[in-house]
């Protein structure tokens, strides 16, 4: 599993099994560049045939976990005029059944949807405060899903 997209990553997550089930570590500091460490987390349930976004971060880094409970279609685009991978798309099928940690970086329009049959889970871990500090701040999102022009379109 990986995007072609430059700095994005895309990482399978071992499960550990034992008797009272499994445990997947969603990421590690020591297995992230420190400018995108987490302060933050939340978890969010998406409904199967629903999609979030697509959306883009200026300064914000993602980190999102695709918990395996459903079967997800993540979309990329880079969006980053001096990348080299500057204009490409990307997708990825997160089948049920996997976990996967997806870090997404500023300037990468992403968005995500639900295409199996049940309710499907996702942890996002950002390196920035929604909102900011106190939530007094802008959010950090220039939003796509409903501009009928735009050139990001998740169709299947």
């Amino acid at each position: 599993m990986k995007c072609d997209i430059d700095g994005v990553l895309v990482r399978e997550l071992d499960r550990h099994h034992d008797h009272r089930g499994w445990l997947a570590e969603l990421f590690r500091q020591d297995e992230l560049p420190a400018e995108s460490h987490p302060v933050m987390s939340y978890l969010s349930m998406t409904r199967p045939g629903v999609a979030r976004g697509p959306h883009e971060h200026r300064q914000q880094t993602d980190l999102f976990c695709f918990a395996g409970f459903s079967s997800f279609r993540v979309y990329f685009w880079d969006n980053r005029p001096d990348s080299p991978t500057h204009g490409h798309k990307s997708v990825l099928d997160v089948p049920e059944g996997k976990c996967v940690m997806v870090r997404v970086p500023p300037g990468i329009v992403h968005g995500y949807k639900n295409v199996g049959e049940v309710d499907g889970y996702v942890v996002n871990a950002p390196d920035r405060l929604y909102a900011g500090e106190g939530r007094c701040e802008p959010p950090d999102e220039i939003r796509y899903e409903d501009d009928p022009n735009s050139p990001f379109r998740m169709d299947d």
